[in-house]
């Protein structure tokens, strides 16, 4: 049985620093986290490639489709790519989930704990965004998925969850 990387180590000592409970796979360079985000459950995958320096977190949860649904859902995820910088969506077929995967390229052997934070945080958000426009997508009449307009669906900022911090103070 081969040790866990210096990278892997790397993230699983950001995930302590920053008090996420996590577990490493044995025997791979790879650990396993889950969190409770604003819509849904986020379960998280953390892949070193020691070889590369590189770091692969990935997203995911759960997300049953028909296949009268399947196609409006993965141009939705389409759509939803166009507008960002770093990661990107997918939807795996196989097993059914919405899925948003970041990848990151590091100069050093031991990775960056504030860079690994922010790619955590990236790939929790984004998938936790677009949970909302995709059940508004799975949950049209089919019969009315022609007349779903999903650019204006993505624009629609009562679907985005709040950012931590920014609610307004009830008195």
């Amino acid at each position: 049985m081969r040790s866990h990387s210096r990278q892997i180590l790397t993230v699983e000592e950001t995930f302590g620093q920053n008090g996420w409970h996590c577990e490493l796979v044995e025997g791979r360079d790879v650990l396993r986290a889950g969190f409770e985000a604003h819509h849904t459950r986020v379960d998280l995958i953390a892949q070193a490639y020691p070889q590369l320096n590189a770091l692969v977190v990935v997203s995911e949860s759960p997300l049953h489709l028909n296949e009268e649904h399947l196609s409006a859902v993965l141009k939705l995820l389409a759509r939803a790519n166009k507008q960002l910088t770093l990661g990107g969506f997918e939807y795996d077929l196989d097993r059914e989930f919405l899925v948003f995967r970041i990848t990151n390229l590091f100069e050093r052997e031991k990775f960056d704990g504030d860079i690994i934070s922010s790619m955590v945080h990236c790939a929790i958000a984004e998938l936790d965004r677009i949970i909302p426009y995709a059940a508004v997508v799975r949950d049209t009449a089919v019969d009315l998925l022609d007349d779903l307009n999903l650019e204006r669906l993505l624009m629609r900022q009562d679907l985005i969850p709040p950012v931590p911090g920014d609610e307004e103070e009830e008195y």
